[in-house]
């Protein structure tokens, strides 16, 4: 057993036996995944996938290290805005993600639904609420969070003020982007910078927020480059590494750090060799635990998955000059909002632009969204002739998930894909 092991087993039972000690354990340990992830990094990761994990090793160890210098939000709270005031925004289903890295997943959970949470929950939830329940988890001083797109998301910020005293703001997100709807949605925002003001002391620059928006678009802009050099080039990452991405694009989109990565990426990959196996197009969740899809995904030259929908959840350029309206857009626009219709035409378009080979949709247990409307894209896919899977399993909570089940599937499903491939190659022969 490694060192990184026995600590993990360590700082598991800690937490269990002593909550204060073991979260301060934690953090410690991510700090030094932090260094480890800067001075050690993966090996066999492309240059610009390590430097993508140090970066989102860096922003949680840091953030989590200074209660004051983060708010918690879910992942498309506008993080522009905390910004404007020096304050990160971790997303409390990323941080769910990395409690799991010491296995305390399960632990969580139990504490949650032990404590009266419905099973039902989202286990991204009911993983974060179990570690306030569980004592191991202090709150920062404030929370933001969305109705997009999650319905969970109201009831379990409500339950983090009323368990520990964490305020929030609530963004009520309209479906339509009629002027009166993003007018509403701007208030919002301008009444949040208020509130802000108010808990950490600092005023707010208007001025700052347009920069921070002219920078969000010039990432953007990057992204899209690299997104069109990886339909031909074969870039080296892992199922986690998209994980990493989302991070990037909804908790420091704005800042010049995660634009300079961006264009760093861009650069780097020219440099890898062709890219000649299947492209695959990821929407939802990722199980980046789930064996089986490591074996196939990562570093993989016959399988990459080059986007996901989450990472590719907005595609506009913003208006620099109106920033509220701006935010207010980017918001209702997201294609996690509003009937799955609208996302399967948006995802269809963006199969069709980056050349996938196929789409694996994967089900999250308890989002109610991916289930229902999981069928609507695959008869989507189905109209543009792009062969689609639909996988069933949990994104975090390894119990509500089948490993062999996964790997009988998704075998089946990469032959016909081959198989379809050597019919196409023998008629053009």
């Amino acid at each position: 057993m490694s060192i990184a092991d026995r600590y993990i087993n360590y700082v598991n039972q800690e937490v269990k036996t002593e909550p204060d000690k073991g979260w301060n354990r934690m953090i410690l340990g991510y700090q030094a995944n932090k260094w480890r992830s800067r001075l050690l990094p993966r090996p066999g990761l492309s240059r610009g996938y390590q430097k993508l994990e140090a970066m989102m090793m860096s922003l949680v160890a840091d953030s989590l290290s200074h209660e004051d210098s983060y708010v918690w939000g879910n992942i498309f709270a506008p993080c522009e805005i905390m910004e404007c005031f020096g304050v990160r925004t971790l997303s409390i289903e990323c941080l769910s993600c990395y409690f799991s890295g010491y296995h305390l997943e399960d632990y969580f959970i139990d504490c949650a639904q032990n404590s009266g949470i419905a099973p039902t929950l989202c286990s991204y939830h009911k993983t974060f609420v179990g570690a306030v329940e569980s004592g191991a988890l202090s709150g920062p001083r404030y929370a933001v969070t969305t109705s997009l797109s999650c319905d969970g998301n109201l009831n379990t910020f409500r339950y983090l003020e009323k368990k520990i005293g964490v305020p929030f703001t609530f963004l009520d997100v309209p479906y339509r982007d009629d002027p009166e709807s993003v007018s509403y949605l701007a208030d919002q925002l301008r009444e949040m910078t208020g509130t802000l003001e108010k808990v950490f002391g600092r005023p707010f620059d208007e001025e700052k927020l347009r920069r921070i928006i002219k920078v969000e678009n010039e990432t953007r802009r990057a992204l899209f480059e690299f997104y069109e050099l990886e339909k031909k080039h074969f870039y080296p990452g892992e199922i986690i590494s998209q994980l990493y991405l989302m991070m990037g694009t909804h908790l420091l989109m704005g800042t010049e750090e995660f634009r300079d990565l961006v264009r760093f990426l861009v650069e780097d990959i020219k440099t890898y060799p062709e890219f000649t196996g299947k492209r695959i197009l990821w929407v939802h969740l990722l199980p980046f635990y789930q064996e089986t899809l490591r074996e196939y995904f990562n570093e993989n030259p016959k399988y990459q998955v080059i986007a996901s929908d989450i990472v590719l959840d907005f595609a506009d350029e913003l208006d620099e000059t109106d920033p509220f309206r701006a935010l207010a857009l980017k918001i209702i626009r997201n294609i996690y909002n509003g009937s799955y219709a609208i996302k399967a035409d948006a995802l269809g378009l963006v199969a069709q632009e980056m050349d996938a080979d196929a789409v694996i949709h994967f089900c999250h247990w308890g989002c109610k969204q991916a289930s229902g409307g999981s069928i609507l894209l695959k008869e989507k896919m189905k109209e543009l002739g792009i062969p689609m899977l639909i996988l069933d399993g949990d994104g975090i909570d390894k119990r509500n998930s089948h490993d062999g089940q996964i790997k009988t599937r998704l075998e089946a499903f990469l032959e016909i894909l081959e198989t379809e491939s050597r019919h196409r190659q023998e008629e053009t022969c």
